[in-house]
């Protein structure tokens, strides 16, 4: 039994970009991204890097990696033990894109709205 809950942001549209993201990378990386939401769901902000960073103002990412192919999935802590992935990449360069980190500020942003 997991300490946190995985939850997928999910649009007004009903699309959830961080499950369709994980969804679309090769087997190998999909694998990988999956075994690491189960750690973290496992270890929740006690999950460090090389597997899981914190970017800033409470948006974090897990690392998945096989061999030169690097993705990332974005996600932030909600009240009563919630982990919400919002959205992902692949990581094409050294910094994280920032319109990636605002994306998933906006829909925490949009997140939130919705459950207060």
């Amino acid at each position: 039994m997991s300490k946190y809950d995985v939850l997928f942001f999910e649009k007004e549209d009903g699309e959830q970009p961080a499950k369709t993201f994980v969804a679309s990378l090769d087997s190998k990386l999909r694998a990988k991204a999956v075994r690491l939401m189960k750690m973290l769901a496992d270890n929740g902000p006690d999950l460090r890097e090389p597997y899981s960073k914190h970017l800033c103002d409470g948006i974090f990412e897990i690392r998945p990696k096989v061999a030169t192919n690097v993705a990332r999935v974005l996600y932030f802590f909600f009240v009563g033990r919630k982990i919400v992935f919002t959205n992902g990449f692949i990581k094409k360069t050294q910094e994280t894109p920032p319109g990636e980190i605002e994306r998933a500020k906006a829909y925490r942003r949009e997140y939130l709205k919705r459950e207060s």
